[in-house]
């Protein structure tokens, strides 16, 4: 995806205001308290011609929203709640739902009434506000965040589990609590494990409450819901330049088929 198409998405993601709606509700596990919701399929996702069905996605979303008695704001009913693919048509396992509350960057001096004219004036500042939605098994792409053009240096970012449960992946120890990817059996090793172009090396698991941070700037990294799905709260610097592993990968939706 190009800085311009990225930095345009980006700008309209993040003008969301936060409201209050409704969703569809789902079975919940009576012994557990877990709620019980379906994996589905990649038939579920896409439309006879190939093509990203985005509100069936969204759907699916919404029901997980339900099932865990997540708030459903109004603004999760228009187009700052955006779904994803990144083209592989394989959404089921790689995909994503998310919406930026805020991702706002300026100088010092140029915010607000521009009324400060302290010795930070002309420096610039950064943060982001995220919410993160994985469906049952699903994973985020390995990637890395770069510094760009508005003057940022790479982002750095941390997540909170909020519900369900969360395997993190990165390139580099953080947390200490970390085990090696290569120890995992197959079955739980993630997508793209053991691909020339995979960087990751150590994964940790969290749930509802607790967090996990990236600690080496532009490193490669990425997550994975549990069984049940997951909803995250991301804590950030501004979210600026993403760079994907995977040669072909776009923060964009799959299109129709071509014959």
């Amino acid at each position: 995806m190009s800085r311009r198409s990225r930095r345009s998405f980006l700008a309209t993601a993040a003008a969301a205001p936060i409201a209050a709606a409704s969703g569809v509700s789902l079975a919940h596990c009576g012994s557990c308290g877990t709620p019980a919701i379906k994996k589905l399929s990649n038939k579920a996702f896409y439309k006879a011609d190939g093509s990203f069905d985005a509100e069936a996605a969204k759907k699916a979303y919404l029901d997980m929203m339900k099932a865990f008695g997540y708030p459903i704001y109004d603004v999760l009913k228009t187009d700052q709640f955006w779904v994803c693919d990144f083209l592989q048509r394989d959404c089921a396992h790689l995909g994503m739902g998310g919406i930026f509350w805020v991702n706002e960057s300026n100088t010092y001096g140029g915010s607000g009434t521009k009324a400060y004219g302290g010795k930070y004036k002309d420096d610039r500042f950064g943060y982001l506000g995220h919410e993160i939605y994985l469906l049952p098994g699903q994973m985020l792409p390995e990637h890395n965040h770069i510094g760009g053009p508005e003057g940022h240096g790479p982002k750095m970012e941390a997540w909170h589990v909020r519900y369900g449960e969360v395997t993190f992946f990165g390139e580099h120890k953080g947390a200490g609590d970390e085990i090696e990817i290569a120890s995992m059996p197959a079955k739980d090793k993630p997508w793209g494990c053991g691909e020339k172009w995979f960087k990751s090396k150590y994964a940790a698991t969290r749930k509802p409450g607790q967090t996990y941070k990236l600690v080496d700037p532009e490193s490669w990294h990425f997550q994975r819901a549990g069984a049940q799905g997951a909803i995250v709260s991301e804590y950030a610097t501004y979210h600026n330049h993403v760079q994907f592993s995977k040669p072909g990968l776009e923060f964009k939706s799959s299109e129709a088929k071509t014959a």
